[in-house]
């Protein structure tokens, strides 16, 4: 059942709230007046009921009274409630230091989870796992009991075999995790791991700025860099040799080719080939067969004069197409600016 689908319509039923939503509910319910009742919450608990009611939607008031009757009795005068983000940043406002409601709306509004465990769950497996494999299997079993079971199996695959399998072990002997033993393991996790995580994720600015001037059409593609040139000459040819055009498809090899052939529709092919080199066409045309180069060569001629834009568009959803493939390991694309170097 999709939030999306609860949000679009008044709850009626509460049974279908979790328990975190729940706690929303009560929390909306009581209001500013009680925000003091935050202050019993410690930080993950807070980030869960806050995730819960930025997402909570309308809420009829027959669910909230009979949510609340055990604590306030009957509340049919207080009618419906609605959670969202805005009233969830004015209730946190007034009892925590701005810089922590900051970073608990960032996680609210953010697509990289609102705990610890669920920003583990985007980590690729291989990252975690080399970096698990060094901690102690009684601290790996707690963090992968806490992740999704399909991320922790890719994970637990991923460590080497002795050491996983006394991770195993740990797990299935393991009792319930002390609150406190669980919070320093969040807390080393956060300081050792994620920050570091995410210092080595910046990227280098020439790759990024390369990356997006290859989705750039020809014309746009020249004007800035012989502008960039005039500017900052190293940077320009940094970022050129960085690039993966078209005609760098002639380094393929012939399996390679062939791989893309198979993967191009016929009339996107013919359109790109019409702006290609006599050395690119012939490279392609030599991996067909005679009959459908030839066919390919009177598609093209049939086609009279095009327009430069539809050329780009075409080549650059070729150059996709194989940047796709190298991705998947089935073929290996030579770097725009090197020699033997091949990026897979």
């Amino acid at each position: 059942m999709a939030r999306g689908e609860q949000k679009a319509k008044t709850i009626e039923d509460p049974a279908a709230l979790s328990g975190p939503e729940k706690a929303a509910v009560i929390m909306l319910a009581l209001g500013e007046d009680h925000a003091d009742l935050w202050s019993g919450l410690d930080e993950e608990e807070i980030k869960e009921v806050s995730q819960a009611m930025a997402n909570l939607g309308a809420i009829s008031s027959k669910a909230v009274e009979a949510l609340i009757v055990d604590f306030v009795g009957n509340l049919s005068s207080t009618g419906s409630l609605h959670g969202s983000v805005e009233a969830t940043y004015r209730l946190l406002a007034n009892f925590l230091p701005a810089e922590t409601v900051d970073t608990v709306m960032e996680e609210i509004r953010g697509p990289a989870g609102r705990t610890m465990w669920d920003k583990l769950g985007n980590v690729n497996e291989a990252v975690l796992a080399n970096y698990l494999k060094n901690e102690y299997p009684q601290t790996v079993a707690v963090v992968l009991s806490k992740i999704k079971s399909d991320h922790a199996a890719r994970v637990l695959g991923s460590l080497p075999e002795e050491f996983a399998l006394e991770v195993v072990m740990r797990m299935l002997r393991m009792e319930p995790v002390q609150r406190e033993i669980l919070d320093k393991i969040e807390s080393t996790l956060r300081v050792e791991f994620m920050s570091n995580l995410a210092r080595t994720n910046k990227r280098d600015s020439h790759e990024m700025i390369a990356e997006i001037f290859n989705t750039f059409d020809r014309q746009t593609e020249n004007r800035f860099l012989a502008a960039l040139e005039e500017r900052n000459r190293d940077s320009a040819e940094r970022i050129r040799a960085l690039m993966f055009v078209f005609e760098d498809l002639s380094k393929l090899d012939p399996g390679g080719v062939q791989t893309l052939l198979r993967s191009v529709e016929k009339d996107q092919l013919a359109l790109a080939l019409k702006g290609a080199s006599d050395s690119l066409r012939d490279l392609f045309f030599s991996n067909m067969s005679e009959r459908a180069a030839k066919i390919m060569r009177d598609d093209m001629a049939a086609m009279g004069p095009v327009r430069l834009k539809d050329v780009d568009g075409a080549q650059t959803g070729m150059v996709q197409v194989a940047k796709d493939l190298a991705a998947k390991g089935e073929i290996m694309l030579a770097e725009s600016g090197g020699d033997d170097e091949l990026i897979y």
